[in-house]
């Protein structure tokens, strides 16, 4: 990419000539932060926001997703689980009395204009304006793992974007969200008029909602609520009567972050045991043992989302109990990758024991009281206290230095911090996250990599896959790939869970244990919704319900990959967990270069497992869950339409099959809705059931075949 027309494009060009001298190329680019654009000279605010959001957008495409931005074909409207938000104009009838119909236009447009920002830097997507009113979607066209706390950070970002517009009057929103099953993406009406439209009880619940909240706040629902843990504070409504529902629902009005660094603590309900990580924690002891003789020691632990790289870290500080040491922990956020210096930030001011009620001046007076207990150089102080962004009053005036000179005396004052600590005794870092680090702090962590090596420290850092570490191959750095859990232990691990709440049958504890694939986050909540459904009647198998809090994870590595891959994987789905390339291409009806883009993205995605060369491929969902996501996203027609496909084709292409196994054939024409079809294919396959002795798969197959 040229920087130049890339600048030229967003109408910037006159920092051309610095972003050449200072040697920012395309690999730079999308790393740069607030601060680097100060220190290029990039003085303006609305040029600073206008930067950032394009190298946001940069650093979107050029993730490990690279098909991330890629959005279903426009005639296609699917099942998906959605946050929707509304948005209203507080005492617009009154506005509209007392202003000039051009003026009232020209509030109206700023509003709309507001809120659209704030939804889009959050990846939401904008539906319609519906005069004062906005309605936006979190999980379409593109899910996201977190699309409900999106939501309500967009919803607070618009509060204050809106509260913060220069009109002839303040204005004023109130926001509702839900978040569920809905049908979206059919398109209705034309032109100007074209929109998207999202059915389901869900839309309406957060129109309810949105005239309950007062001016300024947001309204939730039980499910988003339940979604985003204790990542916010809240006040519990009770359970509140809205026009239109039959019954009352619980309503939560959203009053702010909670100051909650850890993300695993704060959307993890419970204890869940550790299961088979003897040999982990074996190791992270020995390492401790090391640290505490002086010689430092780093533990990169790297794994998928969802395998316990934060469990197996707290659960070894457990460990620790009773023995002398200080742990000091850093949690990086997917929303501060542009805040320099962000979990550094928060390890000093929950350190120093800020509370939301302090004023500046009891912020700095703790802030001194800790800096002075921990070895600190001269300066230290005043620069810690910029850092936290602390006024200095009338004290001495920090020293006038560069910004890099500034940046690497701020260094040197957190690693005085560091080896002030490890000089009283043993400490302990746990650094959460790192794929989501800012630049500024991954550079302060390089740093102090190298310099633990001669202290009494002992640093465990958790990431996902894709980060490299640049210290990863240092004599006193150990990179711990954390497996998925063994058959045995998965279904020790389902027990342990259930404890005493339920006599669980072997076979459903069995089939979550085949559904999950060793994933102690699947396993736990596989787990957690069966025994939900069991609280209101019997036990239900596990293959009757994807868990909510999985839905939108499974669907955003769907949509990552593009159209073409989700579309591959939801005909695959449909044929079963496994299926051969052969049937695939025959039902899909895409072209050939098409199939090899849709298998090569989602074999590349570890969603497939593949084996052999088209066209004698055959393929295997990693994850059962994941097949059943992709499967839930299809609606009705569409759904029967693949299914009358895949039933012609093994009639024509396997006929042979009527006669070893008429029950696959008996199923897609179910699925299809030709049940006179599938009614002679049920009958068959029970009476070949019955000639094997296999009598309970004969009543049940020939009572299918009888309805």
């Amino acid at each position: 990419m040229d920087i130049a027309t890339w600048l030229r494009g967003l109408g910037l060009a006159q920092y051309e000539q610095v972003f050449r001298e200072n040697a920012i190329d395309a690999t730079i680019l999308p790393e740069l932060t607030a601060d680097d654009l100060k220190d290029l000279g990039v003085t303006l605010v609305g040029h600073r926001r206008k930067l950032l959001a394009a190298i946001a957008a940069l650093r979107g495409q050029g993730n490990s997703a690279p098909y991330a931005r890629e959005v279903a074909d426009a005639s296609t409207a699917e099942r998906r689980q959605l946050t929707v938000m509304f948005c209203d104009l507080v005492g617009s009838t009154a506005l509209s009395m007392r202003l000039d119909p051009e003026d009232l236009r020209e509030v109206v447009g700023a509003y709309h204009r507001g809120v659209a920002e704030v939804v889009r830097s959050f990846d939401g997507f904008v539906a319609k304006y519906m005069g004062d009113g906005v309605l936006a979607y979190f999980g379409y066209p593109v899910a996201h793992e977190d699309d409900p706390e999106r939501a309500i950070r967009a919803g607070l970002a618009a509060i204050e974007a809106v509260c913060g517009l220069q009109t002839p009057g303040p204005l004023h929103v109130r926001i509702g969200l839900a978040t569920g099953l809905a049908v979206v993406g059919d398109l209705i009406g034309s032109g100007a008029a074209e929109e998207r439209s999202v059915v389901g009880e869900t839309p309406n619940l957060a129109a309810r909602l949105q005239a309950l909240a007062e001016p300024d706040t947001i309204v939730i629902a039980e499910n988003t609520r339940r979604l985003v843990g204790t990542l916010f504070e809240y006040q519990n409504l009770g359970e509140v009567e809205l026009k239109g529902l039959t019954t009352p629902v619980p309503a939560y009005r959203v009053l702010g972050e909670s100051g909650t660094g850890s993300r695993f603590e704060a959307l993890r309900s419970g204890q869940t045991p550790l299961v088979g990580r003897e040999e982990e924690l074996e190791l992270l002891r020995r390492r401790w043992s090391q640290a505490k003789a002086g010689a430092g020691r780093v533990m990169l632990i790297s794994a998928e989302p969802g395998i316990g790289k934060s469990r197996l870290a707290e659960t070894f500080h457990a460990t620790l109990a009773g023995e002398p040491h200080t742990r000091l922990r850093y949690f990086c956020s997917p929303y501060h990758q542009d805040s320099g210096l962000f979990p550094f930030i928060g390890q000093l001011e929950r350190a120093a024991g800020f509370e939301r009620k302090d004023g500046p001046a009891v912020r700095l007076e703790k802030l001194e009281t800790l800096v002075a207990a921990n070895m600190p150089a001269q300066g230290d102080l005043e620069l810690l206290a910029e850092l936290l962004a602390l006024p200095w009053d009338d004290r001495d005036p920090a020293p006038d230095l560069t910004p890099q000179r500034k940046k690497e005396k701020t260094f040197d004052a957190l690693m005085h911090q560091i080896a002030g600590l490890a000089e009283q005794q043993p400490v302990l870092m746990i650094f959460e996250d790192l794929h989501w680090a800012d630049p500024s702090s991954r550079e302060l962590l390089d740093l102090i990599v190298e310099q633990i090596e001669r202290m009494s420290v002992l640093l465990i850092a958790t990431s996902r896959p894709e980060f490299q570490a640049p210290w990863a191959d240092r004599a006193h750095a150990t990179t711990l790939s954390l497996r998925r859990l063994g058959r045995d232990e998965s279904g020790r691990l389902i027990r342990e869970l259930v404890g005493g709440v339920a006599d669980m049958p072997i076979a459903v504890i069995e089939e979550i244990v085949e559904r999950t694939d060793g994933v102690p986050l699947f396993l736990e909540e596989l787990t957690k919704a069966v025994l939900e459904n069991a609280a209101v009647g019997t036990i239900p198998a596990a293959s009757a319900t994807v868990p909510v809090t999985l839905h939108a994870s499974l669907m955003a590595r769907l949509d990552r990959l593009g159209p073409i891959a989700k579309e591959v994987a939801q005909a695959g789905a449909a044929i079963g967990r496994e299926f051969s390339y052969e049937l695939l291409a025959a039902a899909a009806q895409r072209t050939e270069a098409e199939l090899q883009d849709g298998f090569g993205r989602l074999v590349a995605a570890g969603l497939l497992f593949q084996r052999g060369l088209p066209p004698e491929a055959s393929f295997l969902f990693k994850h059962a869950l994941v097949q059943d996501t992709a499967y839930s996203m299809l609606l009705r027609g569409p759904r029967q339409a693949l299914h009358m496909r895949i039933a012609e084709v093994l009639e024509q292409r396997s006929p042979s099959l009527a006669d070893t196994q008429p029950e696959i054939l008996a199923h897609h024409f179910t699925e299809a809705g030709l049940l006179e079809k599938a009614v002679a294919y049920w009958c068959r396959a029970g009476r070949q059931s019955e000639a094997k002795a296999a009598l309970v798969e004969a009543v049940a197959q020939l009572r299918r075949g009888c309805v």
